[in-house]
């Protein structure tokens, strides 16, 4: 954990985090055409800049923002730092600019289609160094490379504060793949009333200014929403597009907007104490509520990766800070990503159905994002002398999934044997239909089944920025309830033959991420440049192991071969959802009854009014809020968790 001192917060707050974008989708722009030109000398024009640069590095902030070695500033309540450098530096966001994924990338892209090099590396740097990229671009240079990037302060610093807070309100939202709407007029956009002007000005020469936008879902779209522009094996333009990320739009189709839930909710964790600021300013009012700048996503692979080869990348953030930014990221992957439950629905003539429901947390896909993620549902029978009685979705010994299709695995409703494993994913394919993991060749979805958020539906006019590819269409449990969409969640369907097993069992449902799986890579692993050699000996010695996001377990389940399960394993259910008084029904076989407890998404817990009805239902109250709920009940069989909107 980080260490515990008073320190210094900023008026600096940072906010790119998961995308979002509302608007129609226009034709995404190939940087940097004599039309993109034109328009941002419109809007140099719109917003006159003074001469010289108009971006400062982080160690510029650092110095008001960083550790408070004085214990005034960058504090919450119980005396721990919360500075923003510190949590920035260690970011994804932080190191974007050495990224070593991302610079192998970028190389691959380039082996495969080298005449469009200028025009890749200047697409790619406009969101992994855009204070580099685009003080280029000011200065009327049309491309901006890596290797000016590796020479380059501000290349270097990543998604830095210059990077979010310079960013105008102006056409955000509706700027994406890399355009992003910068303010030139020398601000630093905060979520502040009056902010403390001097200090600023003095010292770095910008205005700190009240910005609404900058606590809107619309601050992170500009890259987080990703279109580009297809081309075929030779590398000529088809005239085709293809979204290669869309966490924006998904959160846009979704109910989380309407619920005043944005990215920054949950990307930039919320301190309700008043923190003070600024270093060295103890009559500094202190801010709340405060949003801190860790940028949490999913992606501690990386973000280990690069702290176990900080030397070579020539970073110099202290270990401690990376610990800290991961300890933050399996929080938020373990504990606000999803739900899940198992049901022993029936066991009969030697086989037990089983189903396993997935309900996403997020606010968006799950898993969303870079296409190279994918999360694996594991399930496992072992008898109680630890024989396997079945097992789908184990991991071999190079962390890929065992039996899976060559090709790619299609999605499933129902799972009949242990060659089969629901993997939630998106699949890329090139022109021709066949699988790919080139970006500028992409044309098309083999499949996309990541679990869409609450709220999400086909109807929707972003929809097909971000729609549902392969066998899920048809899946009537797949974001489903009958007709009805939007419920976030899907149901698995598993016929364990159990081979004329008796006794007892014990049945596990997992849930593993995987930023990285080894089939993504193997393409990229066919070349060589510095670059990916670099990575590929990072990757072979890295920690690959996929990460534990959920599980649940049913335990001493009994198999008398040919007889009816126990009714102890009848199905729960709950209803309404949503509800529009709070009052929620929950259904089943609940005379063993351990604990039940109702949370919001903060993780604030509530004792819940509970009225116990007739054939062992209950009742409970929500508190008053509009919102979203987690109701958690704990009975001698099973876990079992539920979401619930209150509207």
């Amino acid at each position: 954990m980080k260490k515990t001192f008073t320190v210094i917060l900023a008026v600096i707050a940072f906010v790119c985090v998961v995308a979002m974008i509302p608007g129609n989708l226009s034709k995404p722009l190939t940087f940097h055409s004599a039309t993109d030109l034109a328009k941002m000398q419109k809007m140099l024009h719109a917003n006159p800049i003074s001469p010289g640069e108009f971006f400062l590095t982080p160690q510029n902030c650092k110095g008001c923002h960083g550790f408070d070695p004085m214990g005034f500033a960058s504090v919450d309540g119980a005396g721990v730092d919360v500075n923003l450098y510190d949590d920035w530096e260690t970011s994804m966001m932080g190191l974007a600019g050495i990224d070593p994924l991302w610079r192998a990338k970028v190389s691959h892209e380039i082996l495969t289609n080298p005449a469009h090099s200028n025009q890749l590396q200047t697409l790619c740097t406009s969101c992994h160094a855009p204070m580099g990229h685009y003080t280029a671009f000011f200065k009327g240079h049309p491309y901006y490379t890596i290797a000016e990037l590796v020479i380059d302060s501000l290349g270097l610093s990543g998604v830095a504060c210059g990077s979010c807070h310079s960013i105008g309100p102006d056409s955000l939202g509706q700027l994406f793949t890399g355009n992003i709407p910068y303010d030139t007029n020398k601000v630093a956009y905060g979520p502040f009333d009056m902010p403390v002007v001097g200090p600023m000005q003095l010292y770095v020469g910008f205005t700190p200014v009240k910005g609404n936008h900058v606590s809107e879902g619309r601050m992170c779209s500009s890259c987080h929403t990703l279109i580009s522009n297809t081309v075929d094996l030779t590398g000529a333009p088809n005239g085709g597009t293809f979204v290669e990320q869309s966490t924006f739009h998904e959160w846009v189709n979704s109910s989380y907007p309407a619920l005043g839930v944005t990215c920054q909710t949950c990307h930039m964790p919320v301190i309700e104490d008043p923190v003070i600021l600024a270093t060295g300013n103890i009559a500094m009012p202190g801010r709340a509520p405060f949003n801190q700048h860790q940028f949490v996503g999913a992606n501690s692979f990386m973000v280990n990766l690069i702290k176990q080869n900080k030397v070579s990348l020539n970073v110099t953030a202290p270990d401690v800070n990376f610990d800290s930014t991961l300890a933050a990221t399996s929080r938020q992957l373990k504990q606000n990503s999803l739900i899940i439950n198992a049901i022993i629905d029936t066991i009969i003539t030697d086989t037990a159905f089983v189903s396993v429901t997935l309900i996403n947390q997020a606010g968006h896909k799950f898993p969303s994002g870079y296409p190279s993620r994918r999360a694996v549902l594991q399930l496992t029978a072992i008898s109680s002398i630890g024989d396997t009685i079945f097992a789908s979705g184990l991991f071999d010994s190079t962390y890929e999934v065992q039996n899976i299709n060559p090709n790619f695995e299609p999605h499933h409703d129902v799972i009949t044997n242990e060659t089969q494993t629901q993997i939630y994913e998106m699949v890329m394919a090139d022109v021709n239909g066949n699988k790919t993991t080139v970006l500028e060749r992409t044309a098309s979805k083999l499949k996309d089944n990541r679990i869409p958020p609450l709220g999400f539906t086909t109807f929707h006019y972003v929809y097909d920025t971000c729609f549902i590819a392969g066998d899920a269409l048809n899946d009537p449990n797949f974001n489903k309830n009958g007709l009805n969409e939007g419920t976030g969640r899907d149901v698995v369907h598993y016929h364990i033959p159990l081979k004329g097993f008796t006794g007892f069992f014990n049945l596990t449902a997992s849930v593993y991420y995987q930023t990285l799986p080894p089939d993504f890579v193997k393409e990229m692993f066919t070349f060589n440049s510095s670059e990916i050699d670099t990575f590929r000996r990072m990757f072979n010695d890295a920690d690959r192991s996929p990460v534990l996001v959920v599980s649940d377990t049913i335990q001493n389940i009994h198999v008398n071969t040919g007889i009816k399960a126990n009714n102890s394993y009848q199905k729960i259910s709950v209803w309404p959802n949503p509800s529009k008084d709070g009052h929620v029904t929950i259904y089943g076989l609940m005379q063993n009854i351990q604990s039940v407890k109702v949370y919001n998404l903060k993780g604030q817990s509530f004792d819940p009014n509970i009225k116990f009805l007739k054939e062992n239902n209950i009742e409970i109250i929500l508190p008053e809020i509009s919102g979203i709920y987690l109701i958690k009940i704990i009975t001698n069989n099973t876990n079992y968790t539920e979401r619930i909107v209150r509207l």
